[in-house]
């Protein structure tokens, strides 16, 4: 349906207002709605109004509608009846209709803006139109993502989901009785006590029992009935620093009775856990780690003392560490010497049952892959903290000196048959580790200078499998 505008546009002003306001609702003779506006008919002097209109009735104007019909019907005496508006002879409106029918008009907006639903507010952001030039670039959209730090990507990840011990969390909530029931591997008795006085850490390693019968992969165990154990001890974090007891043979139930002393501040001491770690002595291969027990200082009453039967669990470490080495390095440039010192080493791998070790070290110089020269100390008896102090020299021309390495190997003397493997580093040319290097190419740095380094020592199989220089010795 069109829709018109039933008067001509010149008039006056008031006159114009009225037809543009009149057009969009109502009708001018009848004054019914344009949407129902079937009585009035085009003629020659309407004027056609285009533009978009709805293509169906508003449902809120057909509710408004619904309301104007059962509203009529209930007007006051007060309100102005709306009549249809007559032309004057003269073809002008008369100052009466015109009053009227703006009054007519100003009602039925109002009553209609008070029934029309409010509309949502758009915001719309003003685009802008230009040619693209090739110093202007167009700007496209931009995706929002999310970016991920390292650190957001592994705080994702729980440490304890991939540890070796991950099974082992629930042990604190545990009795003795359960984790004996559940891995039996046997007790541990031991006591500690503080010494005010003298400040230092008193730990009694008393005795064990029922613990497990040793397990052996290749055979080569000669007794597979008993375990001979001994107890490793230390204050952790420093693992570095720890005792150990004698060896029991063969035997599920030793019986230790054996005291160590840690000279440690006694407020130090609450601030760290005893690791007592009971361990089966294999004289053939790798001695294996049977369980551990780890109490936290600061939950006991060390001035008071006290002794406790504690059951062992499993330990990540499956193998004891081969021991530890201090050298020291020097090269002479002038001279062409290097000079080695074999100071000490502490917790070495306990070769012999019944008197410890008697351990000593050999130090030989390999050029390219070639063996040149071999040199040993002196062995100490009975013991696995031996204490060298023991120079040597080696003839290095400062040319061949990059060609040069030094292999370390640490074996426990014996009388009978051949010596006992205890561990082996290399350092130089073909290092076996990221340690050795960091020596190496400290004494290379600083010649005329002694250069000390602590060295944990590795198995024969390691050495020789990052060393070429390793498969050259013996």
């Amino acid at each position: 349906m069109a829709y018109i505008q039933l008067e001509p546009l010149n008039e006056g002003l008031l006159s114009r207002i009225s037809d543009v306001l009149l057009c969009g609702w109502t009708c001018q003779h009848c004054c019914q709605r344009c949407y129902e506006s079937s009585c009035c008919q085009s003629s020659e002097d309407e004027v056609e109004i285009l533009g978009p209109f709805p293509a169906q009735t508003p449902p809120w104007l057909m509710a408004s509608r619904s309301n104007d019909k059962d509203g009529d019907s209930v007007h006051t005496a007060s309100d102005v009846p709306l009549t249809p508006r007559t032309n004057s002879p003269d073809g002008r409106r008369s100052s009466s209709d015109t009053s009227k029918s703006t009054y007519s008009l100003t009602r039925r907006i109002s009553s209609l803006d008070s029934r029309r639903p409010s509309s949502p507010l758009i915001d719309i952001k003003p685009v802008e139109f230009g040619i693209l030039s090739a110093k202007k670039e167009p700007i496209q959209p931009s995706v929002l993502r999310r970016t991920y730090t390292p650190d957001d990507y592994f705080r994702k990840f729980e440490p304890r989901l991939y540890s070796l011990d991950s099974n082992l969390d629930d042990v604190d909530s545990l009795t003795d009785e359960e984790i004996m029931s559940k891995y039996q591997l046997g007790m541990l008795h031991f006591s500690t006590q503080y010494d005010l006085l003298h400040n230092h850490l008193t730990v009694r390693v008393i005795e064990a029992r029922d613990l497990p019968p040793p397990i052996s992969h290749d055979g080569s165990r000669q007794d597979m009935a008993h375990s001979n154990p001994y107890v490793k001890i230390c204050l952790l974090p420093d693992q570095k620093n720890s005792k150990q007891t004698g060896v029991k043979r063969k035997t599920q139930k030793p019986v230790f009775e054996e005291r160590y002393t840690f000279e440690i501040p006694f407020l130090e001491a609450q601030r760290r856990t005893l690791l007592l770690t009971v361990v089966d002595f294999d004289k053939f291969s790798r001695h294996c780690v049977i369980g551990k027990v780890a109490v936290p200082l600061c939950e006991v009453d060390l001035v008071k003392g006290g002794h406790w039967w504690k059951a062992l669990i499993p330990s990540s470490q499956n193998e004891v560490e081969l021991g530890e080495l201090l050298l020291s390095l020097n090269y002479l440039p002038s001279a062409g010497r290097l000079n080695v010192d074999i100071i000490r080493a502490k917790q070495l791998l306990q070769t012999d049952v019944s008197q410890g070790s008697d351990p000593f070290v050999k130090i030989q110089l390999v050029h390219g892959l070639k063996l040149v020269k071999t040199k040993k100390t002196s062995f100490l008896r009975g013991t696995i903290d031996p204490f060298y102090n023991e120079s040597f020299s080696f003839k290095v021309p400062q040319e061949e000196l990059e060609n040069a390495s030094l292999v370390f190997t640490v074996f426990g003397h014996n009388m009978k048959s051949s010596n006992d493997f205890i561990g082996r580093i290399v350092i130089g040319q073909y290092s076996s580790g990221p340690s050795e290097s960091n020596h190496w190419r400290r004494m290379l740095n600083t010649h005329r200078t002694a250069v000390e380094q602590w060295h944990s020592l590795r198995s024969r199989a390691e050495c020789d499998r990052v060393s070429p220089a390793s498969l050259e010795v013996t």
